[in-house]
């Protein structure tokens, strides 16, 4: 069996006898008169009426029979269809095309090849809708022959790697990203509809925040200056409730430079909102509302099937608090328990944690470990403790808890979200305690923002902000185990 390499030369070959033809290999300009689909479904009044029709598409397979030659060509025009690709059948003949037409085609012609194809429609005995080719030209050369055994190919990270093969080989793969792009569609139409204000803020930070998370770092030669690629675009957003825009949000994409796993991805695209005149628990009722809409107008239903289970949909959705959680199954109470203590909990229970971590660091570990997992239906835990939300309101009855929420489910972290602390007196003194954590070793603490507290000096208006993680909402929604599963290029380790 000839290598690849073999084969590459046998196509480049083929490719330089097109050209000595006179014949353009890579041609800028085609004709096409009906994608395929459209060809499909318009059979009937194309093919009786023995009208010409100009066809696009890569050829996916190849059969000759003495004069006669079958193949199948396709486009990805079939958007609505199981398969992601619509496919139709040509037939070259030699009486039709004449010895030197016929021969040429099949002295040059692979599968992998982009052609345009011209001629009538017709449904062979067999009933298979065809096309009769009068005339053909190749649009671009494959010069690498496209693996056969790609579909259920075992180094599933050779998918994720060339993901065009992937996309080829498994229309399943291209459907999930048409749901990905559906269900951000019908999240902005939602929020557009609410009367909120899509805006675009920088992601090249002179200084990050907004979440607790590692940086990506960089320098901008012209002004001789350290940038950050955003971890979050919240405090950018907030500014614009101190200006006057009640109502925000963005879509796009932040960066956070931390491990990798199925539900972290360096690169991660990224929906926040900022609603000034709210609280977390009119962000709760929001999400609910958002939620039904975009899963019902995207799947047809309510209740989705996520590795093997169904998750429900329908609200409302359980409020239970975070300490109730860790307590009910990690057996500790993060009000009862100080720093010293909660550690060496952590130890007993196989939590691996940092000399740098605080009380509620640790916490949020063992509640990661021992309670994320056995949330399966959408559940909101509200009232973290308020050292783990520097960013939010302290709980008017309770200083203790932050006005927070977090929406988990199938056990991954969805949502953040909480009212917003616009007091900048309090939100400088709880800037300058992650500045110590940060200085103490603990590289994901917050960092202070000057200007973001002059910002906040000038008046924010009480409001609630929302932060949602898209790959992990389409992920459960297009049931894939991993994020790099619906990203269309996840960040790899070089081979």
């Amino acid at each position: 069996m000839a290598t690849v390499d073999e084969l590459r030369k046998i196509r480049l070959k083929k490719l330089e006898a097109i050209e000595r033809a006179g014949l353009l290999v890579y041609p800028s300009k085609i004709k096409r008169t009906h994608a395929i689909l459209e060809a499909l479904e318009n059979f009937d009044s194309l093919s009786q009426g023995q009208k010409e029709v100009v066809l696009v598409g890569r050829i996916r397979s190849l059969r000759e029979h003495g004069g006669s030659t079958f193949l199948h060509i396709e486009d990805g025009s079939a958007r609505s269809t199981s398969s992601g690709q619509a496919k139709i059948q040509a037939y070259f003949k030699k009486d039709k095309l004449g010895e030197k037409g016929y021969k040429f085609f099949l002295d040059n012609f692979d599968i992998g090849d982009f052609i345009e194809v011209r001629g009538v429609l017709f449904q062979t005995k067999k009933g298979e809708r065809t096309i009769e080719v009068a005339d053909f030209k190749m649009l671009a050369k494959s010069l690498l022959p496209l693996p056969e055994k790609w579909h259920g190919l075992k180094d599933i990270e050779e998918r994720f790697r060339k993901r065009y093969l992937d996309l080829i080989f498994n229309p399943e793969v291209k459907k999930k990203f048409e749901i990905r792009s559906a269900i951000i569609k019908e999240i902005r139409n939602f929020m557009d509809g609410k009367g909120f204000l899509e805006v675009e803020t920088p992601t090249l930070q002179p200084i990050y925040g907004g979440a607790s998370a590692k940086p990506f770092k960089t320098h901008l030669n012209a002004l001789d200056m350290t940038l950050y690629l955003r971890i979050a675009p919240e405090l950018y957003l907030k500014r614009l409730l101190v200006g006057g825009i009640e109502k925000v949000y963005e879509l796009g994409k932040c960066f956070r430079n931390e491990g990798m796993d199925r539900s972290h991805n360096p690169e991660y695209t990224h929906f926040e909102f900022y609603w000034a005149y709210s609280d977390y628990k009119d962000v709760m009722n929001l999400t609910e509302e958002m939620f039904e809409s975009v899963i019902r107008k995207t799947s047809g239903k309510l209740e989705v099937d996520y590795e093997g289970k169904k998750i429900n949909f329908k609200s409302p959705w359980p409020r239970v608090e975070f300490n109730q959680l860790l307590k009910k199954y990690a057996e500790v109470d993060f009000f009862e328990i100080n720093e010293a203590a909660i550690k060496k909990e952590a130890k007993k229970l196989g939590v691996e944690t940092e000399k740098e971590d605080g009380k509620a660091e640790v916490a949020d570990k063992i509640f990661k470990k021992y309670c994320q997992a056995k949330i399966w239906d959408p559940t909101f835990v509200i009232h973290h403790p308020v050292e783990s939300k520097p960013l939010a309101k302290a709980l008017e009855k309770d200083s203790s808890k932050s006005a927070n929420l977090q929406l988990i489910v199938a056990g991954w972290e969805l949502i953040n979200a909480y009212s917003e602390e616009n007091n900048p007196i309090k939100q400088k003194k709880k800037f300058e305690k992650q500045e110590k954590l940060f200085e103490s070793g603990l590289k994901e603490a917050q960092r202070i923002d000057k200007d973001y507290i002059e910002a906040l000096e000038y008046g924010m208006p009480p409001a609630a902000g929302f932060g949602l993680g898209i790959d992990r909402l389409v992920a459960l929604l297009t049931d894939s185990h991993s994020l790099r599963e619906v990203i269309l290029f996840p960040t790899m380790r070089p081979k």
